[in-house]
């Protein structure tokens, strides 16, 4: 079993793989007569496919806890996928680049500690886990695509990962 070290969530270490969608550091403008400060494009959503549709809905994810194992990743091919906590939780994020031939490059694998104040915006076609919403349960508001068409990809990892601690 191969061990996954857990980095910082940032902007910039995880550019390759999507957006970051935090208030912190991003900028902002005033709307409604100056009451409000609307940090505006933090992600974007990204649909293809003739009868492709964004949509917004809610996801609960179960608690994990460390150590956890990763065996298995997945992909969107029609539509970028975000996920944004609305309860406070924190979660971790792993994701790998695609090899010339599609699949999840495992050298390159990589594991983020999400914070509670911090969502993600995976690009099209993002090689990630499923929603690990830590030491509790998670509630999500979850940005992508509906309508037809094969919309996830799943894979098995060539071996399994471990992730032990929390940052």
């Amino acid at each position: 079993m191969a061990l996954l070290n857990l980095e910082v969530l940032t902007k910039e270490a995880f550019s390759p793989f999507g957006n970051v969608i935090e208030v912190a550091g991003s900028d902002w403008f005033p709307i409604n007569n100056g009451s409000t400060r609307r940090y505006h494009k933090l992600g974007l959503v990204d649909i293809c496919g003739d009868d492709g549709l964004p949509a917004i809905s809610m996801a609960r994810g179960v608690a994990f806890d460390f150590p956890l194992n990763i065996n298995m990743l997945e992909r969107h091919p029609l539509g970028s996928q975000s996920f944004i906590p609305c309860n406070g939780v924190s979660f971790i994020v792993v994701v790998a680049p695609s090899l010339p031939d599609g699949m999840p490059d495992e050298r390159a694998l990589r594991a983020f500690h999400a914070k509670s104040n911090q969502g993600v915006n995976y690009f099209r076609n993002c090689w990630h886990h499923p929603l690990i919403s830590l030491q509790r349960e998670g509630d999500f508001i979850v940005v992508d695509r509906v309508g037809s068409g094969n919309n996830c990809d799943e894979v098995m990892l060539s071996q399994q990962y471990r992730i032990e601690a929390s940052l």
